[in-house]
């Protein structure tokens, strides 16, 4: 089976609440679709969490409008370590999750009347693209653009994760993860400055080198239409020393803890990152007895981990089962399908079956 990038599943965000925090995103974004709500012990992530097994309390919401989802995650066997200061745009890691809508004016006046935090006007990028940022109340920032690709009708005019924006120490050396090896080989733009759209958040009229990247050819898969296109934005400060997102802190603590990709092909993208230089620091089906699923609720598959050149955390997941109606027990199993074929809209649309209100 060759490699196959269905699209980006979801973005970790470490939290200090995680009811508290998933209620703010299912208000606020319409994240409201909850695949899974789990507690329990994360033990293969040791390379990111000091070497030691670590409680955890974690749910992966979706928005029916498409797009990758949340996976909020709070420590619960330790007390969950905030940054020592406020980001700045540059810093080493992942600092903005990009949103996706098709009407960037109505859901700019959709948060502004409901009070959020918009550090500015709606902007355009260096491609002419509309945007505008908003923070959530843990100090995360989110970059709305204008998008005309959507699932579904959802109850916000906002979709799910489009894409983010990473700061890294060496953007030619990045690429040969996220241009190669993750297959995003479109560079929409390459530019280095400063820029008007990123002035209103915290070190963003920094000069920096800014690339984008999409991928040229349409995602396959399962889930493919849902995820939909997607981006991601390195970004590189030229003028002084970045600090570390996660400098003196671990995997989960309060933050965007990794960026996550649905695929098939398991062995051969392992293979294929061990060749780059890049080898898989997790793997779940090497750790587990036998090679089964690992279980997250009522959702199955593998995943594995690589990290980057700056040691950002990038996750693999290849989904082998998830719930759609739970009280009818009707579940996707995924493993017997033809992993390049797309799942009928109407089985997708079925997710809104576990929509919270």
């Amino acid at each position: 089976m060759g490699i196959n990038f269905v699209g980006i599943q979801q973005i970790g965000i470490g939290v200090e609440d995680v009811y508290a925090g998933y209620e703010w995103y299912r208000k606020n974004f319409g994240m409201d679709i909850e695949i899974f709500d789990e507690k329990a012990i994360a033990e293969y992530m040791l390379p990111y969490t000091e070497g030691e097994p670590r409680e955890r309390h974690a749910i992966l919401a979706l928005n029916m409008m498409g797009g990758g989802g949340f996976e909020i995650w709070q420590h619960t066997g330790k007390k969950p370590q905030k940054a020592h200061r406020d980001l700045n745009l540059g810093d080493i890691g992942i600092n903005v999750c990009k949103l996706k809508t098709v009407d960037i004016h109505t859901s700019f006046n959709e948060m502004k009347q409901k009070g959020l935090s918009l550090p500015g006007e709606v902007a355009e990028t260096p491609n002419g693209v509309k945007c505008f940022f908003v923070k959530d109340p843990f100090g995360n920032a989110f970059q709305v653009l204008e998008e005309a690709d959507k699932f579904h009708k959802g109850t916000s005019k906002n979709g799910g994760t489009y894409g983010v924006i990473i700061g890294v120490s060496d953007i030619d050396k990045s690429l040969k993860v996220y241009k190669d090896l993750l297959e995003y080989d479109s560079i929409v733009y390459d530019k280095s400055g400063t820029f008007e759209d990123l002035r209103v958040i915290d070190g963003g009229g920094e000069k920096m080198r800014r690339v984008l990247l999409n991928h040229s050819k349409p995602r396959k898969g399962a889930f493919s239409q849902f995820f939909g296109p997607t981006q991601i934005e390195l970004i590189q400060v030229t003028h002084h020393e970045p600090d570390v997102v996660y400098h003196g802190r671990i995997w989960g603590d309060p933050g965007f803890i990794h960026l996550c990709f649905d695929i098939t092909g398991f062995d051969a993208l392992k293979e294929k990152c061990a060749l780059a230089g890049f080898p898989f620091t997790v793997d779940s089906r090497s750790q587990i007895e036998g090679g089964n699923s690992f279980d997250m609720g009522d959702a199955a598959g593998h995943f594995g981990y690589i990290s980057d050149p700056d040691g950002i955390p990038i996750e693999f997941v290849e989904t082998h089962k998830i719930p759609i109606i739970e009280k009818l027990n009707i579940s996707l199993n995924l493993s017997k399908r033809n992993p390049d074929k797309p799942l009928p809209r109407l089985i997708l649309k079925a997710l809104a079956f576990k929509r919270k209100k």
